[in-house]
């Protein structure tokens, strides 16, 4: 059974380059999000089982949504990325209750599973 993912990103060409690449790589892309708000609704009416959420939103941090969304219930795992490296970041991907971080351009369906299945916390 292949793994729901729910892409959360404001860039277009992000998400589309992320679903093309997740998909080709085994993971149902069930749907997509532009802001945290509408990744919040997502993510409660699409229950996937894991989220890749960018950490700089137009109306929220990555961070504080993925909190968000652990205190509403969210029992699937959420994988942070962003243009920026994970050390831009201190200690907030661990804070957050994301299972990990991976910079944009090194986004595999590897990678992904790596961090799922309990690897490295950040790439």
């Amino acid at each position: 059974m292949a793994i729901t993912a729910l892409v959360v990103d404001d860039h277009l060409g992000f998400r589309t380059s992320a679903r093309v690449l997740l998909e080709m790589e085994g993971f149902d892309v069930v749907g997509e999000a532009v802001d945290g708000a509408s990744a919040v609704t997502a993510a409660e009416t699409l229950r996937p089982d894991v989220i890749l959420l960018d950490v700089q939103l137009p109306d929220a941090m990555g961070f504080d949504v993925a909190r968000e969304l652990f205190s509403r219930g969210f029992a699937g795992q959420i994988v942070l990325v962003s243009s920026r490296d994970a050390s831009d970041y201190g200690d907030q991907v661990e804070s957050s209750g994301a299972v990990g971080f991976v910079p944009k351009a090194e986004i595999s369906g590897a990678a992904l599973r790596t961090l799922l299945a309990g690897g490295s916390r950040c790439s």
